[in-house]
């Protein structure tokens, strides 16, 4: 097997980045004598970002300037092809640009673009209220309030939650992320999205997560959940006044490093919020709409929340969110309590009707687990080659490969990026996250073949190689 040294991480990805440099270097020379006009395009494009844009919160934008995209392919202004495996951060589910959901989004441009979907009754807000009443899990969610982003969401979902119960308190879990709002900050478990930001809003507790690799018991998931939901009774006990209005946890947790909870953890946990007369929110902004292999995450659980809220995937590229819940929690909402002068934008809810019916045609909760499994068993024979890689995990097309460098799991954070950069360099994108940086995110779009995913593996396998000779070599 190969091993990584412990040369120091800027090696590695001084070795990557240069080998990496050299293919942008090649490429640039090349299009700008074929194609001055684009490169131009593309330099000039890159410049205003540096310019115009706010960018000070990212260690950097790929150099990259993507022109259009279809399918699972997007294409830059040199016309460069890339192979999506990270969907716009899990949003083009149905693929980019699918003609079905632009086709639905056109149509309703040539009516009505905006009219604020809350002051006057709109079709394609009722249509899709309609139509997520009918997929919501469980039998009871049927009434949804529309936003634009999913921090948005978040914060009506906890506003909510406070009037029904008129309790004041949340808990959530420790690696969880749930906005770069104010509010979704508050119940984010990470201080690397809250530096700087505080103090925050008063009355959170934070749970240990049912994080089974690096848990006390990574090899009893089971056990795991069982003592995770025990710590959140201890919590109500002992870190809160018991007022808690409702727990809030993501049924995969995406920015945590595509961490999956043991299928008993929610049932646990249900027991404990329901002797306390607590609510459950998921936070399906990142695994709804058909990514983990059913149309939402918390199906495999066994449990109904008390209120759902989605983004991302919901209308396939077109900025819209929601959260769900029953009738009676919904009427905790008086005049005045709420509103959005976007939300419920008569084009994006057609976009998201169009998406949830391809979605359903093509069945793609099917071709997301069997996919995912396909591919996940690849990542797990990688794994068997090479001891960069600590654990392969996932549900459907929401898959997590998390790097680390010894046996003692030390994450191998410097890894991570430079073969995300290598990846690029070399026509793939991916995403990495994780609380320590250290875990590769595979979320394509669901249409991705098979063809399309030995293609990404096999460019991983090598920039994963590239990562680990220079690290050998320095040693």
């Amino acid at each position: 097997m190969s091993t990584v040294s412990n040369c120091s991480c800027s090696s590695i990805r001084s070795l990557v980045h240069a080998r990496a440099g050299i293919i942008y270097s090649n490429f640039a020379t090349h299009t700008d004598r074929a194609f001055g006009l684009k490169a131009f395009q593309m330099a000039d494009t890159i410049q205003k970002y540096k310019d115009y844009v706010m960018t000070g919160f990212l260690k950097s934008v790929a150099p990259i300037v993507i022109d259009r995209a279809s399918g699972v392919t997007v294409t830059d202004v040199n016309g460069r092809e890339y192979l999506d495996c990270f969907a716009g951060i899990s949003v083009v589910s149905a693929g980019h640009c699918n003609p079905q959901v632009i086709a639905a989004a056109k149509a309703q441009m040539d009516k009505l673009v905006h009219c604020s979907s809350y002051l006057y009754h709109v079709q394609p807000v009722a249509d899709l209220a309609e139509k997520i009443a009918h997929i919501a899990p469980g039998k009871n969610l049927t009434k949804t309030f529309f936003g634009n982003g999913g921090a948005e969401a978040i914060e009506g979902a906890l506003k909510l939650a406070r009037l029904y119960t008129g309790k004041h308190e949340f808990i959530s879990l420790q690696t969880s992320f749930h906005g770069r709002s104010w509010g979704a900050l508050s119940v984010t478990g990470n201080y690397a999205r809250k530096k700087k930001g505080g103090p925050y809003a008063e009355g959170v507790s934070f749970a240990p997560a049912p994080y089974v690799y690096r848990s006390l018991w990574p090899n009893d998931p089971e056990e795991c959940a069982r003592q995770c939901a025990r710590a959140i009774d201890d919590i109500v006990k002992f870190a809160t006044s018991n007022d808690v209005a409702a727990f809030i946890a993501e049924p995969v947790m995406g920015e945590g490093g595509i961490i999956v909870p043991p299928f008993n953890y929610f049932k646990e946990v249900k027991k404990v919020l329901d002797h306390y007369g607590i609510l459950f929110i998921a936070d399906e902004v990142q695994s709804g709409f058909a990514r983990t292999g059913t149309m939402f995450a918390i199906e495999y659980y066994g449990v109904e929340p008390d209120i759902l809220v989605t983004a991302k995937g919901i209308a396939d590229g077109f900025p819209l969110s929601a959260f769900t819940t029953r009738p009676e929690i919904a009427a905790a909402y008086k005049p005045g309590d709420h509103l959005s002068t976007f939300g419920g934008n008569p084009v994006c809810c057609a976009a998201a009707l169009a998406n949830i019916e391809f979605m359903e045609k093509e069945n793609l909760p099917a071709r997301a687990t069997e996919t995912g499994n396909y591919a996940m068993a690849k990542l797990r024979e990688l794994q068997k080659k090479n001891s960069l890689i600590g654990e392969v995990r996932g549900l459907g097309l929401m898959i997590g490969v998390e790097l680390v460098k010894d046996a003692q799991k030390t994450p191998a954070t410097a890894e991570a990026e430079a073969i995300r950069d290598a990846c690029l360099a070399k026509g793939v994108l991916i995403g990495v996250g994780g609380v320590s940086g250290n875990v590769v995110r595979f979320q394509p779009p669901l249409i991705i073949t098979r063809e399309q995913i030995d293609r990404a593996l096999a460019i991983f396998s090598e920039a994963l190689q590239s990562v680990a000779q220079p690290a050998h070599a320095t040693a």
